[in-house]
């Protein structure tokens, strides 16, 4: 799963633990919840023009993924009052000033933003389950599914008001984006070959895809790195390029008569809207490949997944409008643009479906526009390995919950195929940003190594006392970039066999708490353990909570550097620990004696990647295996 609360949080090792007001935690949401919903649509930035700008420049994109962005934005801005420079500090607050209530809320953020783009609520609650948060609690269920009702509710709202007219050419179409509930579904025992074909079809490419956007995404970053003027006419030269495809391509489709039988359709259309472009044909021929074409990604996944038309589009447009989105959506996502994938892929799956549905339609009583939803599903999972939410997603997109079975299959079934070759996208770009991402499992050869090797493979730990020097304090987070310092304590007396003088772990303390100690003066001129109330005195929890400060932002004199601070009452005593190797006999010595710190993990050091690089030997081993 792609963690969009680690990617934020970074490398957050500890979460502070405070007394929590259901009452403000109520109001909280209820606002963070409205404010998503508002900003998403109404208020201006720089995301939102540009996503705008994007999709209504027909670039192969789509807005789902800025909302989602959007909305996680918003609440982890909302969760600290705020940008730093402009921040509320309402006492109230001061409850959601913790690590754990911000990922929340960037959850809440992050499903309302899909709840948005796609209408679909439940889908919203189960794509923030089965992509974003990493650790799920029934109050994260409730949260999450309480944002998406306000943004449903807002939605509708709006959409009441621009249908009486009073805004112009937007809020048309109502909660239902891709409505198919007007056919009816038919399959029997047959029908299933074709719809395992559309699964196994849709792993391949999905992996394929996967794939080759990795390989683009990577020239894209080397481009990217040269400056804005590179980035800037990348993406001039892509929307160059789509124009140009989008324009000529519809000369190579042969013009097709209108249906005399189409009631309450104008054939041909040479406006904005229709669904039949008479573009270069003679009165009453239009051209299906203008069709999909000239108009934009929603109205095309609308008349790709448009039911009772066999004959609408020839299989010749459909395998060219396939291979175009193919080609523009490896193109485009990755520029300086504002972009989502969800709209392309399911673009490419939908004309792969149809064109499926077309080729079975003498051995099926399946409808090709549903043909054209499955190709939609099989694609995503293929890509995006997701499954019971895009379920969901792709039920209240259609209004069609006889489509539930044979969707449930191709889901599973393509992304089992895809799973076979490489892993998700969203996997991809997190390896390709450099993110610390955790699989959920370890790999196999993991269990020949012991923590005490791993640490041996890393530089030296870097320790702290328990009453350690100014000076010390201020080289340590000058010259490091570690987000918490274990503390220890010296004088123990060592284990029998050890040579010196061994240290005792008392706890781990964070970066965050050293700088809020620097900046609070928490200075001594004796070394010596400070009194509980001397804390109480200098702290309140609220101090503790904050985060973004930087030790360049701390002025320290030279008098001071002198001076002692005691870490003692600002470490987390409990820190997770483990010894170099453990048996049964060993654990009973666990409680009689404290072994010395030898070293400090962290999520870099457990990926497999990383461990790979520090023994080369494993990394043999596994390329073999594979």
């Amino acid at each position: 799963m792609w963690d969009m609360n680690h990617m934020i949080q970074g490398h957050q090792l500890i979460a502070l633990k405070w007394r929590k007001s259901e009452l403000g935690k109520w109001r909280w949401l209820l606002l963070s919840s409205v404010m998503i919903s508002i900003t998403i649509y109404l208020v201006p930035s720089l995301q939102i023009f540009g996503s705008i700008g994007a999709v209504s420049a027909g670039l192969d994109l789509g807005k789902e993924g800025p909302l989602v962005h959007i909305g996680a934005c918003i609440s982890s801005l909302l969760a600290q009052g705020g940008p730093d420079n402009h921040r509320v500090k309402w006492k109230w607050m001061r409850y959601f000033n913790n690590d754990r209530d911000r990922r929340d809320l960037i959850t809440c953020g992050s499903s309302a933003g899909v709840c948005a783009a796609f209408r679909a609520p439940v889908g919203g609650v189960l794509f923030a389950l089965e992509e974003v948060a990493t650790w799920w609690r029934s109050a994260l269920l409730w949260r999450t599914f309480f944002s998406t009702a306000i943004v449903v509710v807002v939605l509708r709202a709006s959409i009441e008001y621009c249908n009486t007219g009073k805004c112009g050419l937007f809020g048309k179409g109502g909660l239902i984006m891709f409505d198919v509930s007007d056919v009816s579904v038919y399959y029997h025992l047959l029908d299933v070959v074709p719809v395992v074909v559309i699964g196994v079809i849709g792993g391949l490419l999905g992996s394929l895809y996967n794939h080759l956007l990795h390989k683009v995404l990577i020239l894209y970053n080397l481009i990217n790195q040269k400056g804005r003027i590179c980035k800037m006419l990348l993406s001039l030269s892509v929307a160059l390029f789509t124009s140009v495809c989008l324009y000529f391509l519809p000369f190579l489709a042969k013009c097709s008569p209108c249906d005399p039988d189409l009631l309450g359709t104008i054939c041909p259309s040479t406006g904005r809207t229709g669904n039949f472009k008479q573009f270069n044909c003679p009165p009453g021929y239009y051209n299906d490949l203008a069709s999909l074409l000239h108009t934009s990604n929603d109205d095309a996944v609308r008349n790709l997944f448009s039911t009772s038309t066999p004959n609408e589009y020839h299989p010749t447009s459909l395998l060219i409008h396939f291979g175009l989105y193919c080609i523009l959506g490896l193109f485009t996502f990755g520029i300086a643009v504002p972009s989502g994938l969800f709209l392309p892929i399911i673009l490419m799956g939908a004309s792969y479906g149809r064109l499926l549905g077309i080729c079975a339609a003498p051995y099926t009583k399946i409808d090709q526009g549903l043909y054209a939803v499955l190709g939609a599903a099989a694609l995503m999972a293929g890509s995006m390995r997701m499954t019971v939410s895009l379920c969901v997603i792709f039920l209240e997109l259609t209004n069609n919950l006889l489509l539930l079975p044979i969707t449930m299959i191709v889901l599973l079934i393509a992304k089992t195929v895809g799973d076979c070759f490489n892993p998700s996208i969203y996997e991809i770009i997190l390896e390709l940003k450099g993110l610390p991402f955790l699989e959920a499992h370890p790999e196999p050869w993991m269990r020949n190594l012991t923590v005490g090797e791993l640490a041996d493979a890393k530089s030296p730990v870097v320790t702290l006392c328990g009453v350690e020097k100014v000076a010390r304090i201020v080289e340590v987070l000058r010259n490091t970039t570690h987000n918490g310092f274990p503390v220890v304590d010296q004088g123990v007396t060592p284990p029998i066999g050890a040579p010196g003088c061994a240290t005792e772990l008392h706890g781990l303390i964070l970066r965050a708490h050293l700088v809020a100690a620097l900046k609070k003066k928490w200075f001594s001129s004796e070394k010596r353990r400070t009194e509980e109330w001397e804390v109480r005195e200098k702290f309140t929890s609220v101090d503790l909570a904050e985060r973004g400060m930087t030790i360049e932002e701390v002025i320290v004199t030279k008098d001071e550097m002198e001076l002692y601070m005691d870490l003692h009452p600002l470490t987390n005593t409990t820190p997770y620990t483990v010894v170099e190797s453990m048996s049964v006999a060993k654990a009973m010595v666990l409680f009689r004696q404290v072994p010395p710190v030898i070293g400090i993990l962290t999520r870099q050091d457990l990926r497999a990647s990383n461990i790979l690089t520090a023994f080369p030997h494993l990394e043999e081993t596994e390329r073999k295996r594979k």
